[in-house]
């Protein structure tokens, strides 16, 4: 401990992973409430105010709350704090940043709403100490300890009869650097979908459980569904479509609507979130940035997004084979 700053103690250990280093943390606070926060994230200044607003009104309740994260690549950061916002300038980098809008303004909003959250962010997130203990803390069983933790709990609750909610705060209170290059953006991206099986497969029995509710009705059903089958399900369309195309088992203008109403629905939420943000917070000062970010909206389906699909296919094919390696992601320092 520093006696100039007596509240702040640094704990040195073994590397040992993720999970057993959130674990000792667990076990080194006092107090009712832990926050988990990423090595390469930069907090605005009343972050945590605004992450425990929902707990102060309803501390019996809610044992986490997550916000906002927002791409760094590209601020400006004086003195740990991000000084003037900014978009990256590579293609690659202002794709995430589209994607993180449309992630987080739609999908956390929408399950939070819907009262059925399966994930909060383990970038910067507040959780209730003593229920994280009660259910067992950490696991080292996936690569996503921060959904598996979040899954977990709900079980938890569920078999120990407690009201418990997950908040989602819509305010943007982390700022993260992203991937720069493809081979980050690789590692990163088959890590989440390899968690994403894991946690599903260890949590099976949740699927269409009455005695789970919302969870096991609506959020569990989409994560499998949707996230989890949905990229190998989207990479075969790519194959068989155009191959049912070229041997007239499809006709063209079949094709070419099918083609024309994915790309129109994909753009229409990209560019729905991005109007969101400006509309809402405002949080790139130039109409220049919010011109590009539209144009990046509209391209994303074209090229970006069977990128990431590929990638995703990538971790589901390393679940099948039982790879269970975390894969890490190295950063270049963000922001100027």
């Amino acid at each position: 401990m520093n006696p100039a700053i007596p509240n702040l103690l640094v704990i040195s250990k073994e590397n040992g992973g993720k999970f057993d280093a959130l674990n000792v943390g667990i076990n080194a606070c006092r107090t009712p409430y832990f926050c988990t926060l990423d090595a390469d994230c930069i907090l605005e200044r009343d972050a945590l105010l605004r992450l425990m607003r929902p707990i102060k009104r309803d501390p019996l309740n809610i044992v986490a709350s997550g916000g906002i994260v927002r791409i760094l690549n590209g601020c400006e950061v004086k003195d740990g704090q991000v000084v003037e916002v900014g978009l990256p300038d590579t293609a690659l980098e202002r794709f995430q940043v589209v994607e993180y809008l449309r992630g987080f303004l739609f999908g956390r909003t929408g399950w939070d709403l819907l009262h059925g959250t399966l994930i909060v962010s383990g970038a910067f997130a507040v959780f209730h100490r003593e229920t994280v203990i009660e259910a067992g803390g950490f696991h080292e069983t996936t690569v996503s300890e921060d959904m598996e933790l979040i899954v977990r709990l709900h079980r938890w609750a569920r078999e120990n009869e407690r009201r418990i909610k997950m908040q989602f705060i819509s305010d943007p209170v982390c700022w993260t650097e992203a991937p720069a290059n493809r081979r980050n953006l690789a590692a990163q991206r088959r890590r989440w979908h390899l968690g994403l099986y894991q946690t599903l497969w260890l949590n099976s029995d949740m699927l269409f459980s009455r005695k789970f509710g919302r969870v096991g009705w609506l959020s569990y059903p989409f994560q499998l569904y949707v996230e989890a089958f949905g990229a190998p399900v989207e990479f075969l369309g790519y194959i068989m479509i155009p191959l049912a195309l070229l041997l007239g088992i499809v006709p063209p203008s079949l094709f070419l609507l099918f083609v024309l109403l994915a790309l129109a629905y994909g753009s229409f939420l990209s560019v729905g979130s991005v109007l969101m943000e400006e509309l809402t917070y405002r949080r790139y000062p130039r109409y220049r940035d919010l011109l590009i970010l539209l144009g990046y909206a509209l391209l994303e389906n074209i090229g970006y997004r069977q990128l990431v699909v590929w990638y995703r296919v990538q971790g589901f094919w390393r679940f099948l084979t039982g790879f269970q390696k975390w894969e890490m992601v190295t950063h270049g320092g963000a922001g100027s």
